[in-house]
């Protein structure tokens, strides 16, 4: 069983054009500067509806995981164990992801990097931790 696609939409897209070429784009708000992910249409900082697509440094800290022993979704039934991570960017956006290198051991404000991986044909940013 592949794993969900995600749902690409006019005020995603670029997000995920961005990795399909090896980059990371998030949203700035051009009123605040406040920079976030997952992508939306307005500022969750200040409200403001005007944003511009950037893209990020690919680096940030490990801010909080835990490792799934259990799979909640069939599609990742195969997967258990896995991580999943919660990463605040250098830009100060956070995502959701997984981090690739657990296993060797993680710690809270660790340093992480990109490391974009292609699964069924979707590219995804996922972290490695440094």
């Amino acid at each position: 069983m592949s794993i969900p696609e995600p749902e690409i939409t006019p005020v995603n897209a670029p997000h995920w054009q961005g990795l399909r070429e090896g980059r990371l784009m998030i949203q700035r708000c051009t009123k605040c500067g406040h920079h976030w992910m997952p992508a939306r249409e307005d500022c969750p900082s200040c409200l403001h509806d005007g944003y511009e697509w950037v893209q990020a440094s690919g680096r940030g800290r490990l801010v909080s995981w835990v490792v799934y022993h259990t799979a909640f979704n069939k599609a990742f039934a195969g997967r258990v164990p896995y991580s999943v991570a919660v990463v605040e960017l250098e830009e100060g956006a956070r995502a959701i992801t997984n981090i690739v290198n657990w296993r060797d051991g993680l710690r809270a404000d660790q340093p992480v990097e990109l490391a974009i991986e292609e699964e069924d044909g979707v590219a995804l940013a996922r972290f490695r931790a440094v």
